[in-house]
């Protein structure tokens, strides 16, 4: 029989950052905690902090993180044995009893919701359904838009924040008003590209490499300018850009309930390998 976890609760980032190194590495779907963990460690999510959750096996290796950067949901790396679900969630409501949704692969996700809905009687409901896709070659757009992918400018920054704000609304996603300081941290790393049709029409953000694998996020064009290849294009652009510069493989998520950007991306070469699943935890 496999012994259960142990949990320690931390907000220290830096300690998370530095036991959770090779779980991280290890496999795509902890690609997005990876990320997020660079961002806090860059001083975003300072205001409320971060609170972490690291999940000890017998020999004191973790094999499981969490983390709730509010208002963003509890976010989780694959947890291999559902039973532990329950003594995270006791510790976990001990010092954020106010966590709304949780986020991970459907397995985890599912597990958690469920103890959280014995732990305090309250029930709980997918609201997001997400397709993990990735490529290590890309193919060209069948139908190229006119226009070449770019760093933005500088007289750009307040462009992206309304773009970053209006992406966010329209996916049903926590953190708008967090949209300035996320594109400034962005900025820095040279993390978000736009796409130039004679004017800024379309964006994407490029994260950090975590163990070769670039994800590929906030992949937005403004309503009137769609139907036009910009978006296709640019990620096919962007991915080609990350693969040059070292990287062995591009990720990225699509809404499984979204046909469109399941099709365009896998026109330019991005295959399902996983899925994900965000769940609300309803008082």
């Amino acid at each position: 029989m496999m012994s259960p976890m142990r949990f320690v609760l931390t907000r220290d980032p830096q300690e998370v950052a530095t036991r959770t190194e090779r779980l991280l590495q290890a496999r795509l779907e902890c690609n997005v905690f990876a990320t997020v963990l660079m961002s806090v460690l860059e001083g975003v999510h300072r205001d409320p902090p971060p609170t972490f959750a690291l999940g000890l096996a017998p020999d004191d290796e973790v094999s499981f993180a969490a983390m709730r950067t509010p208002p963003w949901p509890l976010l989780t790396t694959p947890l291999e044995d559902g039973d532990d679900a329950e003594a995270l969630v006791e510790q976990w409501l001990e010092v954020d009893p106010e966590v709304e949704r949780v986020s991970g692969v459907p397995d985890t996700a599912r597990a958690i919701a469920a103890a959280w809905s014995r732990a305090t009687g309250c029930s709980s409901r997918a609201t997001m359904s997400m397709a993990m896709h990735a490529l290590d070659h890309v193919d060209d757009p069948p139908r190229p838009a006119s226009g070449a992918l770019r760093l933005p400018k500088t007289d750009e920054r307040d462009l992206l924040v309304r773009w970053v704000e209006e992406f966010t609304s329209e996916a049903g996603l926590a953190g708008a008003d967090q949209a300035g300081a996320m594109v400034d941290a962005r900025l820095r790393q040279q993390g978000f590209l736009v796409w130039d049709d004679e004017q800024p029409v379309s964006m994407i953000g490029l994260n950090p490499p975590v163990a070769g694998v670039v994800r590929i996020g906030h992949v937005y064009t403004p309503p009137q300018l769609r139907r036009r290849g910009y978006a296709g294009s640019a990620v096919a652009a962007g991915s080609r850009r990350a693969l040059a510069g070292g990287a062995a493989r591009c990720m990225l998520f699509t809404d499984v309930a979204n046909p469109t950007s399941n099709k365009i991306y896998a026109e330019v070469g991005y295959r399902r390998c996983g899925d994900w699943e965000e769940i609300a935890l309803e008082r």
